[in-house]
């Protein structure tokens, strides 16, 4: 199956200035490298500025970023100036012509699209821009050790690579305080790190500069470490090494940790806890967390680094979970039995009326009060599947606060998901104006005329 995210754009960026050039009234054409529109603007100084008239009925985020613009280019004394003509778009053309998505797909988007416009969407993502969220979850630094294989060891069997390059991510809790910051604008993060190699000084110049951090210190331990070794091409994980210190936080400071969050809990809208199971969250601070968050989104993760022992029902309610298939079945101790009759059961015993599972590359199914909503996967091409869970998780929890559709919940969460996987580890998040961009393109997909 292909997917939107593989194929476009279907002209790339040589081929578009290559058309470009090709005008007689075109002196010069450089692609742009810049993160955003308006560093290009103040780079270059233009004295006028053109932009398409359709930008002012794009989505509020958009129109923000026009206003962005348009203060750019006045600030180095240049003009916007908005064009008024035909718009021909390639994506409305590739829509029209072409299906990316399998008939499974392309079916549920043309019932979805019966009930619901992009706008219809676009509206509770802004509704989420106000509320105040605190993300609680261990500290990860994710560690991408590159190579290419060259064989096999003569004295051992040991595959040898030669060493290409090294990339650091901000992992864990602090790639999902990243995400949730590109659509909330009052983001706290609450987390451990090692006394020892805090690594502080990474982490803080990789947080999004909204975010206020409040920073506990394990003792005698590092900050977590994920170090995965990697065959460059193709992309593919060999080895992974965890340095941490896994033990729960002693007595002393589990309680300066309560201390802290009984100060503070009440006053945010939304808690967002991402449990990795390396001892950040005693019994203790469970149920502080539980019973005294205003609305809790829980996800609890299963991994080389807990051998299975951190299951969603160490927590003891929660108005809303976010796990995958794997560890829900876990938590159950069911491998076969169908997944509805699983979250039924787990609804009951955790007082929970709002959960998703994902499900990888078969979607996910979301539930609200009894009623099951299955949404299938918006993509094919997987790049690093690594984030795209948390990425879910962090979008998805304040849409269920306000009280989003849990099939809406599902489709944006598995629309941010598509764009996760096609990003090499947490290396940047998923911004509001790609995310608009790509639920657009999707639903203008040519079966929903």
């Amino acid at each position: 199956m292909l997917d939107v995210s593989e194929n476009r754009p279907a002209f790339k960026e040589k081929s578009r200035a290559e058309s470009v050039a090709a005008l007689d009234s075109v002196d010069y054409v450089a692609i742009n490298n810049c993160p955003t529109v308006s560093d290009t603007i103040r780079f270059l100084q233009p004295s006028i500025f053109l932009k398409g008239i359709d930008n002012i009925n794009e989505p509020n985020n958009m129109v923000s970023e026009l206003l962005l613009e348009k203060d750019a280019v006045e600030s180095v004394g240049g003009e916007l100036k908005l064009t008024d003509e035909i718009t021909i778009s390639s994506s409305d053309l590739l829509n029209h012509f072409f299906s990316f998505f399998s008939k499974e797909t392309d079916e549920f988007l043309s019932a979805f699209s019966k009930r619901y416009s992009a706008n219809d969407l676009f509206e509770y993502i802004e509704q989420i821009k106000d509320l105040k969220i605190l993300v609680i979850g261990e500290a990860i630094i994710d560690e991408y050790q590159y190579g290419t294989s060259i064989g096999k060891s003569n004295k051992a069997s040991i595959l040898a690579l030669k060493y290409r390059y090294a990339e650091k991510f901000a992992g864990g809790s602090l790639a999902i305080a990243n995400q949730v910051a590109q659509f909330c604008d009052n983001v706290d993060l609450f987390t451990v790190l090692g006394e020892k190699e805090t690594q502080q000084e990474f982490i803080e110049k990789k947080l999004d500069k909204k975010i206020r951090s409040m920073f506990h210190y394990k003792k005698n331990s590092p900050t977590i470490v994920k170090r995965r070794f990697i065959e460059l091409d193709p992309l593919s994980k060999l080895l992974e090494f965890y340095v941490f210190d896994d033990t729960k936080l002693d007595k002393t400071q589990s309680k300066e940790v309560i201390d802290h969050l009984n100060l503070i809990i009440q006053d945010y809208d939304v808690v967002i806890v991402s449990d990795f199971g390396h001892g950040m969250f005693t019994y203790e601070i469970i149920n502080l967390i539980s019973n005294k968050s205003k609305f809790v989104g829980i996800n609890t993760q299963t991994n080389a680094g807990n051998t299975g022992y951190n299951t969603i029902s160490k927590y003891p309610k929660a108005d809303y979970i976010c796990i995958d298939e794997p560890e829900v079945r876990l938590d159950a101790q069911d491998k076969e039995q169908a997944l509805e009759e699983i979250i039924n059961k787990l609804s009951e015993k955790l007082d929970c009326n709002h959960i998703s599972i994902t499900k990888g590359r078969r979607g996910c199914l979301t539930y609200a009060n009894g009623e099951f909503y299955p949404i299938p996967v918006l993509s094919g091409k997987v790049v690093d599947s690594m984030g795209a869970g948390d990425a879910f998780l962090s979008i998805s929890t304040p849409l269920v606060s306000i009280g989003t559709p849990m099939d809406i919940v599902g489709f944006i969460g598995n629309a941010i998901g598509a764009m996760a996987v096609a990003i090499i580890g947490n290396r940047e998040p998923i911004d509001k104006s790609s995310l608009s961009k790509y639920i657009k393109t999707i639903m203008n997909n040519k079966h929903m005329r």
